[in-house]
């Protein structure tokens, strides 16, 4: 899977990126938390034909090293046909040793169907690319 085992910076690493419908946090034994993520996926059904403006959800998950700040800012750039379409720029603090969460949403605007990728990094760091592509409507 492309979107697993992805880049790595100094204080923080991408431990994984995808397409979600929904997340979940429950704590078990330990202390010890579960992140359940559902529906996850990297393409969906236009809701309507073309043109139509989709907001699929992307969570990264990062962890930061324990002897780490744990600050930063991440970026999400969504591309297609290799022109920017929509940008995300968040804060991102994650205690050193632990692991967080962050959701991205955009609006993609599709005049075609067709795949997005969204690029996604921490500061200056390395990729990862994370697709998700639109298709047409099921008729029947």
């Amino acid at each position: 899977m492309a979107a697993v085992g992805a880049g790595t910076v100094d204080a923080m690493d991408i431990v994984a990126a995808v397409f979600i419908e929904n997340i979940e946090l429950r704590q078990v034994a330990g202390p010890s938390t579960r992140i359940d993520l559902t529906g996850v996926h990297f393409s969906q059904v236009a809701p309507q034909a073309v043109p139509v403006t989709v907001e699929p959800h992307l969570v990264v998950l990062v962890r930061c090293a324990p002897d780490e700040a744990g600050t930063g800012a991440l970026e999400t750039v969504y591309v297609r046909d290799g022109e920017q379409v929509a940008r995300n720029v968040q804060p991102l603090q994650v205690e050193p040793g632990k692991f967080a969460y962050r959701l991205v949403r955009a609006e993609l605007e599709f005049g075609d169907y067709g795949t997005v990728e969204a690029q996604v990094r921490i500061d200056l760091g390395p990729v990862t690319t994370v697709p998700f592509t639109l298709l047409a409507p099921v008729e029947g």
